[in-house]
């Protein structure tokens, strides 16, 4: 491991850069393209300070090296190949405006990429410019960041940098690079695009890599490569059963957009819902809604069997055996999603134990929801507030129904509901990053510069689960039609 020299400016960067023992044909080395007038425009101090870097140095000097203009010591920056189904159709891909540095070992041993999106063009732009916009940086920033706030798996944002120069799509927009952190950047499109090589060799290479990194424990195993897949079908279920009971729409789940580690990974055309509907959209490209927010666990199955398929090499030598093997490992793909979607629906209903009634408990509220245009983040919240009598919602026969049926539930466990109402308030946040409130703190800074109503924003989602006195805006759900109209877009 490299000891850095004291005479250079590191903020506390620690490189150790794992990725380069792949073979050549998954990165090409790539350095960023140089901005005219790099600013840090946003930091993640609290982050930062995590990861053991000093926000205060890098806050002060840090704009040259988190715009890649300067190279901090250690790193190796790569473009990073893979492949993809985009949409269903398969392309070959790669890191088109995003270059990795490279992987900083913190204090305790945690190894993180760290990677600088919108920093130029790369062998695999094609006819992109390699650049980011202002505004599709920041809202990454923000999503990601209350993700992690609401204990979801994601990848985080350190800093956006804005580079004094305009990026040209329907119009001229400021340019920013994110520099964002992740466990790894390997994605299911890694696998996918090592499979497409034909080399086994280099299938192997990458499997033994990220078995090695992500899944340690699996590597003496006689069936590894069975074992890698189950644990990435393990960790897909979790996360996509944790976007489910929070109402998160990823947008664009591409099999290059589905990370192997089991982060959510790449915020484009996301948003949060807010009246409940399982055929909820808001991405402007999906124009069929093939990731609609219902059909967000059928899709990372139908991903994980595009993994699966590029894994059967190493599974067996026998296809027709390998392919019986996989098939079992994906079978149990949908029974494990639900079973974390309806532990995850048990603790939002406030119940300790389990009875076979509970999915139909938490399916009749979600009907009842759809039926009646509620809001999923406000309904949840309010169901353990004594507030909930005073609204429309418990005037209603059929959720007075419901209501009496939940009460009965509650009654029959060993806890008082005291404590169902404790469990309640950890799991059903208060407030989420709405999309009329993102749009509004992205307006601001971008054609106001004006990051204040962002900071403010960012401050509230920091603490979703707490009853903080806040402005009535953060959790007052929007009008109807405001959703109706709201479409999201990839910032590309």
């Amino acid at each position: 491991m490299e000891t850095n020299s004291p005479k250079r400016v590191n903020f506390g960067f620690n490189f150790n850069n794992s990725y380069l023992t792949l073979p050549p044909v998954f990165y090409k080395r790539q350095t960023p393209s140089p901005v005219k007038n790099p600013k840090i425009t946003l930091l993640n101090s609290a982050l930062a300070n995590s990861l053991g870097l000093a926000a205060d140095q890098i806050e002060q000097n840090g704009a040259a090296y988190l715009s890649g203009n300067s190279i901090f010591s250690g790193a190796e920056p790569i473009a990073q190949a893979y492949a993809g189904h985009q949409f269903g159709g398969f392309n070959m891909l790669g890191d088109g405006r995003a270059i990795l540095l490279g992987e900083h070992i913190t204090p305790n041993g945690q190894r993180v990429d760290i990677q600088l999106k919108g920093s130029g063009i790369t062998p695999y732009s094609r006819s992109g410019d390699g650049r980011a916009a202002l505004g599709p940086m920041l809202r990454e920033y923000i999503i990601s960041e209350a993700m992690a706030a609401l204990g979801i798996a994601t990848t985080r944002s350190l800093a956006v940098t804005t580079t004094g120069e305009y990026v040209y799509r329907d119009a001229a927009y400021p340019g920013a690079i994110l520099t964002r952190v992740a466990a790894s950047h390997i994605r299911v499109g890694t696998f996918q695009y090592a499979a497409a090589l034909q080399k086994p060799q280099h299938l192997q290479s990458l499997a033994d890599y990220v078995i090695h990194r992500h899944f340690p424990e699996i590597t003496d195993s006689d069936d590894k490569y069975l074992q890698l897949l189950n644990r990435v079908i393990d960790l897909q279920a979790a996360l996509i059963a944790q976007w489910m009971n929070v109402g998160f729409i990823h947008g664009v789940m591409n099999t290059d957009n589905m990370s192997i580690c089991g982060e959510t990974i790449d915020y484009g055309p996301c948003a949060f819902m807010n009246t409940y509907h399982p055929e909820t959209v808001f991405s402007s490209i999906d124009t069929n809604g093939r990731y609609a927010f219902g059909n967000q666990p059928n899709i990372a199955h139908w991903n994980l069997i595009r993994l699966a398929e590029s894994l059967l090499p190493l599974i067996d030598p026998s296809e027709e055996q390998a392919i019986e093997m996989v098939t079992i490992s994906l079978q149990a793909f949908p029974g494990k999603f639900f079973a974390f979607w309806l532990g995850g629906m048990r603790k939002k209903l406030g119940l300790f134990n389990e009875e076979a009634e509970d999915q139909q408990l938490a399916e009749a509220l979600l009907t009842y929801m759809q039926n009646n245009k509620a809001d999923f983040t406000n309904t949840f919240s309010l169901l353990g507030n004594v507030a909930l009598q005073a609204q429309g919602i418990f005037k209603d026969e059929a959720f007075k129904q419901w209501f009496s049926q939940w009460q009965s539930r509650l009654a029959r466990q060993a806890q008082p509901i005291a404590d169902s109402i404790k469990l309640m308030q950890t799991v059903n946040p208060k407030l989420i990053p709405r999309n009329n409130l993102v749009e509004e703190v992205l307006s601001a800074a971008v054609n106001s510069d004006d990051m204040a109503p962002l900071n403010d924003l960012l401050s509230a989602i920091a603490d979703p689960y707490s009853d903080a006195d806040r402005p009535a805006k953060y959790t007052q759900a929007p009008a109807q039609e405001v959703d109706q109209q709201y479409k999201t877009f990839c910032g590309t």
